[in-house]
């Protein structure tokens, strides 16, 4: 949200606005921390009301974790994670909490040991090694391409057998490394549930 927040500007989101947002975190560090505080308390409490309207799990996306040096990854995801994920508690929300830096296969690990999500969900991009990786660490979600869901046929059953392969046997909830795509065929659905289902 800070991303749209400090881009200013009406308009798909694109690399621009991260940088714009890159280049503000480094330029006026405070301005940026303050926002980010604001928008801890703001997402706790939408949290919040997710958790009272009925919702079992909940996901934190950070859409734009990606491509983030060590220092501004602890800054911009790290510490406001640890501090979203502290006042949603403190706000008496006790489902669980998945954690979703997306892009940053890199610091995964490090998300995984730092903040205290009850899994940590992995986009399309997160090599499977790393994956393992941060399965030792905690539950992972993941990591299916939306866009090969929507493509179907051979390969799809192939990516399948490879996640499959890779992760079944560890603390895994299989799904998109993204969210599904308007337009996906329902039949490209139901063919990874059978392909689940075989495994």
């Amino acid at each position: 949200v800070a991303t749209y927040m400090l881009d200013g500007q009406a308009r798909t989101i694109g690399k621009g606005e991260r940088a714009q947002a890159r280049t503000y975190a480094y330029a006026d560090p405070e301005r940026v921390d303050e926002t980010l505080e604001v928008l801890v308390e703001a997402t706790a409490r939408y949290l919040k009301m997710q958790a009272d309207a009925g919702a079992q799990v909940l996901k934190i996306f950070e859409s734009w974790a990606e491509g983030l040096p060590d220092d501004l990854f602890e800054r911009l995801v790290l510490k406001p994670h640890q501090a979203l994920v502290k006042r949603t508690r403190e706000l008496g929300v006790a489902v669980p909490l998945i954690g979703f830096p997306r892009g940053s296969a890199a610091l995964a690990e490090r998300y995984a040991e730092e903040v205290e999500v009850d899994a940590v969900a992995l986009d399309t991009a997160c090599p499977l090694e790393v994956g393992k990786r941060v399965q030792q660490i905690k539950p992972i979600q993941g990591a299916l391409d939306p866009l090969l869901l929507r493509a179907g046929g051979d390969l799809l059953d192939r990516r399948v057998d490879q996640l499959m392969e890779a992760w079944g046997q560890g603390p895994w909830l299989f799904n998109l490394g993204h969210g599904i795509l308007p337009d996906v065929p329902i039949d490209h659905v139901e063919q990874v549930l059978r392909r689940i289902g075989a495994q």
